[in-house]
């Protein structure tokens, strides 16, 4: 039995993910929360013909307890989507407190669930996350993720994109480090499997493209919304890989940690002076197992992950000032 509770699922990215879930017969009971619309997407849900049960619930009544409790994985997508000329800090003035409060019911309700934060800015909502399950005396550092899966989605695309004549991004493994925002998401196409061949400017633009993909979308949509869909097939690609590894067979995938709480981790944040960082993860029932080193990287690389630091420090002092 497998119970998935997914809060913020009538937003933008919630409700397709929800979708991708019931379709995919993997769960048993699927738990939908949000402030508003919820019981009618679990009504609408429950006339597909897969087994899960899906229930909705609201604030009122104890909705977000009912929601977690028994959940094996919890992934919040909840708070508010990035506007047109809107910063990711203004988007953490709001979104910081909705993360507090949930972690801080996830810690008194599920402690033991994996826990997916899909919710923006990842790079300071996840410390935020990780400190409230602190301060529930609960914290498992290999149990807590930020989902950071969209930029390798985003990184074998982009260079298939970019290569033309058909090439098929699925083909492509690229390695994505870092952090989950502009310059301080690092594709590492020194290390693509099968090697990648581009001119440098080519290949500065698709790693420009890979790190603002998120821009491109927000002014696409005149202000309807930022990455949904797409955030949504690559949160169900993060879920599908915990659930593997849950099921006992190892598998990597990237994701923005915290380092010295996973094995292979605390060397990692020693050499980068960072305690967050997203580097490939091995995944396994527990959680994550290892996580592994980032190996050699090219010249240009190691320029853009000097800056790529410096951001990503000053979004995790961010989180942990509001927490503080």
């Amino acid at each position: 039995m497998v119970k998935i509770a997914l809060l913020g699922a009538a937003g933008q990215i919630g409700t397709p993910l929800s979708l991708l879930c019931k379709a995919s017969d993997l769960f048993d009971e699927i738990s939908l929360y949000d402030i508003v619309h919820v019981p009618g997407i679990a009504t609408d849900l429950n006339h597909i013909d897969t087994r899960a049960r899906v229930s909705g619930h609201l604030p009122d009544d104890s909705g977000l307890k009912k929601a977690l409790t028994g959940a094996d994985i919890v992934v919040v997508t909840a708070g508010i989507a990035r506007k047109p000329g809107m910063t990711r800090d203004d988007l953490f003035k709001t979104n910081a407190g909705i993360i507090r409060d949930i972690f801080t019911e996830i810690a008194a309700t599920c402690p033991q669930a994996m826990c997916c934060v899909v919710t923006n800015p990842v790079n300071s909502t996840l410390p935020v996350a990780t400190e409230a399950l602190k301060k529930g005396g609960v914290f498992d550092p290999t149990r807590v993720f930020g989902v950071t899966t969209l930029d390798t989605v985003r990184a074998s695309t982009f260079v298939a994109h970019a290569l033309g004549d058909n090439a098929n991004p699925k083909d492509f493994k690229v390695p994505v480090i870092g952090g989950h925002s502009g310059a301080t998401i690092l594709p590492l196409y020194s290390q693509a499997q099968p090697p990648v061949s581009l001119d440098g400017q080519t290949l500065a633009g698709v790693i420009n493209r890979v790190q603002f993909g998120g821009d491109e979308i927000v002014k696409s949509k005149q202000g309807a919304g930022s990455a949904t869909t797409c955030m949504a097939y690559a949160g169900f690609r993060f879920i599908k890989a915990l659930l593997v590894g849950m099921d006992g067979e190892a598998i990597t995938e990237e994701a923005y940690v915290y380092l010295p709480g996973i094995p292979g981790g605390k060397e990692i944040a020693a050499e980068l002076g960072v305690d967050y960082f997203a580097v490939k993860i091995e995944l396994g029932k527990t959680g994550a197992t290892k996580a592994l080193p980032i190996g050699k990287i090219s010249e240009h690389e190691t320029r853009l992950l000097e800056v790529a630091l410096k951001e990503l420090k000053t979004n995790i002092a961010t989180g942990l000032s509001f927490m503080a």
